[in-house]
């Protein structure tokens, strides 16, 4: 008999209320695939891009890219996971907000011991978002200890993270966020300066800070209202490093004012691109456990639903009101 799964669907793309619980059939695995029962589900800004249809996929649709859970089933081809394994991923293909689920086995990880699962589906995008962000892209002149980078929605789940992860690098992170609470919790979580957009012109604030220097490198999950700002943040040669759309698409640009600028470098990046090996993903998860496990990166879990809340969860986080990182438990 074939085994099934409660799981979020789409029918069309559109606001949170088009998110529905239906039963879905769960699959044997395939020879490089494994069945994980979840325990925990993360919920992260880009489902909402592929909500509104920003980002493409086929409908009906699920949702979701992060959980942790335990290994039902494994194909004959995975050597790395067994039956009974506490797992955790990442994956680009949406489809984790489900009671059970078949995937790649390759973005899949044990989740080590001490790390519990709702932590272990709270870090996965994010934490590894983080890790590539600091430790992968860099200016040209790369970063040392004291340089000075800035981090735009420091208080996010993302965020959160990098400021803390960058504090034991040994950076000096100047955070934005929307609200002086934000910029409270931001410092708290390791920001040396924090910028309320709102109040104040970013701007302006980052050359005060540097001296009219700059900074070497800003990292953009904000996208429209933040790009041109960003550009004038950075010093000769700096890095304008863009992960995500949150206020809407960067628009068009013409190159050439990369120069008057300061001979600026520009990347657009994505997780997937770094995590497109099982050999990478384990190195990136390793770096993650490693961090966490040394308490250098608290993971800070600000607000848990149930599996019914989901569109309630969704409003919530597309307010842009939300700090550090949502998670749906199955229990």
């Amino acid at each position: 008999m074939t085994e099934m799964s409660r799981a979020i669907r789409m029918q069309s793309h559109g606001s949170a209320d088009v998110l529905e619980w239906v039963d879905v059939p769960v699959t044997e695995p395939g020879p490089q695939e494994v069945r994980v029962r979840h325990h925990a589900l993360g919920i992260n800004y880009i489902d909402i891009y592929f909500r509104t249809g920003l980002y493409p996929q086929t409908l009906p649709g699920g949702l979701g890219q992060e959980a942790s859970g335990v290994v039902e089933a494994v194909g004959t081809e995975v050597k790395h996971l067994k039956v009974g394994d506490r797992v955790a991923y990442a994956t680009n293909l949406p489809g984790s907000y489900a009671e059970h689920r078949t995937l790649n086995a390759a973005h899949v990880c044990v989740l080590p011991d001490d790390i519990s699962f709702e932590t272990g589906a709270a870090m996965m995008l994010k934490g590894l978002t983080a890790q590539y962000l600091l430790l992968k892209c860099k200016p040209v002149e790369g970063l040392n200890r004291g340089d000075q980078v800035l981090f735009h929605a420091a208080a996010g789940g993302v965020g959160l993270l990098a400021c803390q992860w960058a504090r034991a690098l040994g950076y000096e992170l100047i955070g934005t966020a929307g609200s002086d609470d934000k910029c409270e919790l931001a410092r708290e979580f390791g920001a040396a300066h924090t910028i309320n957009y709102r109040s104040q012109n970013f701007v302006e604030e980052v050359k005060r800070l540097t001296q009219g220097q700059g900074v070497k490198v800003v990292y953009d999950s904000v996208g429209k209202d933040t790009w041109e700002g960003s550009l004038d943040c950075l010093r000769p040669f700096g890095l304008m490093v863009s992960f995500g759309n949150s206020s809407g698409a960067v628009p068009a640009f013409a190159p050439g004012v990369l120069g008057p600028k300061g001979s600026l470098y520009v990347t657009r990046q994505t997780l997937f691109t770094h995590l497109r090996t099982r050999e990478s993903t384990q190195q990136m998860a390793d770096a993650l456990f490693e961090v966490v496990r040394k308490g250098q990166v608290k993971i800070p879990i600000t607000r848990t639903y149930s599996m019914e809340q989901l569109r309630e969860a969704h409003v919530a986080l597309e307010s842009r009101a939300t700090t550090g990182c949502m998670i749906v438990t199955m229990t």
